[in-house]
């Protein structure tokens, strides 16, 4: 088994503090903007040739793809890559805005690189090593959406309403019926949480109905955005932060995946001519 080969960031729920008087929240800043990745210039011919090798068989088969098409999106196996031509993939790779884990019977950890939509997985085994190691370019990993749609229920779960549940049953009536209408592709049904009046009895009956999923996902593009997904099929819970880690929008989503989450086709297409750029670069520098 070979070690974990590139940082993921652990992603974790936020949580918000009460203030007694009104507050003006900094919005987010930081926006991410792409930058060509650079290897070590003392990095080998042979190493270089191997490395640019294995890409380019990502690059011929994301140009036989149409990423708006469906069908299985184009990959790449990384575990027969020995360490120094694998380093060098991950150094041309980089670390993008992206971050996801899965947990559970089959673990993951993903990490999209600065090329949006290629992302990079690897599945764990039981003591956490890498078991098997892939590139992907894709909207988003399929393994996402297996996990989520495996570990959740097609219908809420029955809570008890205590003494003081005002709002939350309303809410998850609608839920429900937004759970039962849901199609593929269909717009997101979003439940605003941020200003909504729950009371103590509310937030405990939803976080019973709707219980953490297996799959947690961070979004770094403009400030902070955690996606987790729930026990209930199709209904994922979406936070956003500034930069100072405080809540500033809490919704829930009864949608396929959060728009934030999920790579367009116009970033895959576009990722596909950079990636080609990268590879003449590579060329370049294993010639030189």
């Amino acid at each position: 088994m070979k070690p974990f080969p590139v940082p993921i960031r652990v992603v974790g729920p936020g949580s918000h503090v009460e203030e007694e008087e009104l507050q003006y929240l900094d919005m987010p800043r930081g926006m991410s903007v792409f930058q060509m990745p650079r290897v070590a210039q003392s990095a080998e011919v042979a190493h270089m040739t191997e490395a640019r090798r294995v890409l380019s068989r990502l690059l011929d088969r994301m140009e036989a793809w149409d990423p708006g098409a469906p069908g299985e999106p184009p990959r790449i196996d990384l575990d027969a890559l020995d360490a120094a031509p694998l380093k060098i993939v991950n150094e041309m790779l980089g670390e993008g805005e992206v971050a996801i884990r899965i947990d559970g019977n089959r673990a993951y950890r993903i990490q999209e690189s600065v090329f949006a939509g290629v992302w990079r997985v690897c599945e764990l085994d039981g003591e956490g090593r890498v078991a098997r190691d892939w590139v992907e370019a894709s909207a988003i990993p399929v393994v996402v959406n297996e996990a989520a749609r495996t570990g959740s229920s097609p219908e809420l779960r029955d809570v008890e309403k205590p003494e003081g549940a005002m709002n939350s049953p309303a809410l998850l009536v609608e839920i429900q019926q937004q759970m039962r209408e849901w199609r593929a592709r269909k717009p997101a049904h979003v439940v605003n949480l941020t200003l909504f009046p729950l009371s103590p009895a509310d937030h405990e009956v939803m976080q019973q109905a709707l219980p953490v999923g297996p799959v947690a996902i961070m979004s770094r593009g403009f400030g902070n955005c955690r996606i987790t997904s729930t026990a209930a099929r199709h209904v994922w819970r979406v936070q956003y932060f500034n930069n100072m880690n405080t809540l500033i929008l809490d919704t829930l989503e009864v949608v396929d995946l959060p728009e934030v989450a999920v790579a367009a086709a116009e970033d895959l297409r576009e990722s596909r001519e950079r990636f080609a750029e990268l590879l003449e670069w590579m060329a370049e520098c294993a010639e030189s």
